[in-house]
C-alpha cells in the first residue's frame, strides 16, 4: 500500500507530501522526486505513513528512488556548476547595468532550465540579459523576482534568538505579522528588536498571540480604574500577561503591583 512522506525541495526549501510505495525512509535522507517537467532533489522531514481514509492520493507526485551514488555525485557536480554560473551571471548583469540583486540560481539536475532568483525595488527589464544568458549556457532561462522575505529563506541565516531562521526550517507560507501582535506581548517597539533579518516584523511574533490574547480576555486593560484588595483605588498603568499581574497607580500617585485576581473593576 502506498504512504505519504513530506519531502523539502527547491530553492524556498518547499515542503510536499509525495508518495512512496516500497521505499524506507528516514529523516534526512537524501531523494530524487518528480518535479514539474524534471527530476527533482528533496530531503526527507516527515517519515513514511498511512495516510488517512479521507484523502485523495491522485494529486500527489511519486518518490522516485532514493539518491544513488551517481545521483550524490551528479548533485555534487551540479552544485559546483551553479557557482559558476552564478559569478557569470553576475558579470552579465553588471554589463546591462540592471538594477537587481541576483540572489540564487538553480540548475536542474538534467540541465534543461536554470532559474535566477533576484530581488529588486521595482520592475526590471531583463528580456536583453535573458537573450545572454541563453546564448551563454545553452539553455532555457527563467528569471523569478522575490520579496525581501523570500531573500532570506533563500539565503538561509540566523535570528536574534540564536537558531536558525524559522523560514528557512518550518514555516510553510508567511503570514500576515502585525505591530498589534507585539503591542499585545509587552515587547519593546524598537524596530530592531522587533525585525527580522529581512528587514520586516518576525514571524515569531504570531507563535503566542493567540495564547496572550486568550488570557488577556479577563485582564484589566491599560487604563482601567480598579479596586484592589484592601480597597484603594487606582488606573492600570501596565499589565504583565504571564505573570497575571498588574502595575497600579493609586489616588496618591504611587504604583503599587498586584495580581489580576486581587482586583476588581470600578464601575462607572
Amino acid at each position: 500500500m502506498a504512504k505519504i512522506v513530506g519531502i523539502r525541495f527547491g530553492s524556498f526549501t518547499k515542503l510536499d507530501n509525495f508518495l512512496t510505495d516500497n521505499l524506507e525512509f528516514k529523516r534526512g535522507n537524501i531523494c530524487i522526486v518528480e518535479g514539474d517537467k524534471t527530476e527533482e532533489i528533496g530531503e526527507v522531514v516527515i517519515p513514511p505513513y498511512d495516510p488517512p481514509a479521507d484523502s485523495n492520493l491522485s494529486q500527489l507526485k511519486k518518490v522516485l528512488r532514493m539518491a544513488t551514488k551517481e545521483d550524490l555525485e551528479k548533485i555534487s557536480e551540479n552544485t559546483k556548476i551553479e557557482e559558476e554560473i552564478f559569478k557569470k551571471s553576475l558579470q552579465k548583469i553588471r554589463e546591462r547595468d540592471l538594477r537587481m540583486k541576483l540572489i540564487k540560481i538553480e540548475r536542474a539536475l538534467d540541465g534543461s532550465k536554470i532559474v535566477f532568483y533576484f530581488s529588486a525595488e521595482g520592475r526590471v527589464d531583463f528580456r536583453e540579459l535573458v537573450k545572454d544568458l541563453a546564448y551563454e549556457f545553452r539553455t532555457r532561462i527563467e528569471m523569478r523576482q522575490v520579496g525581501v522575505r523570500d531573500q532570506a529563506r533563500m539565503l538561509q541565516g540566523y535570528g536574534t534568538c540564536g537558531r536558525p531562521l524559522c523560514c528557512a526550517c518550518f514555516l510553510h507560507e508567511f503570514a500576515p505579522v502585525s505591530i498589534k501582535m507585539a503591542k499585545l506581548q509587552n515587547l519593546t517597539l524598537n524596530p530592531t528588536k522587533i525585525s527580522g533579518v529581512c528587514g520586516r516584523l518576525m514571524c515569531c511574533l504570531r507563535y503566542e498571540y493567540e495564547s496572550y490574547k486568550s488570557i488577556n480576555k479577563d485582564l484589566p486593560k491599560y487604563g482601567k480604574k480598579v479596586i484592589l484588595k484592601d480597597g484603594k483605588k487606582g488606573k492600570v498603568r501596565k499589565v504583565n500577561t504571564i505573570a497575571r499581574t498588574v502595575i497600579v497607580e493609586l489616588e496618591d500617585g504611587t504604583n503599587v503591583t498586584a495580581s489580576a485576581d486581587d482586583l476588581s473593576q470600578e464601575k462607572g
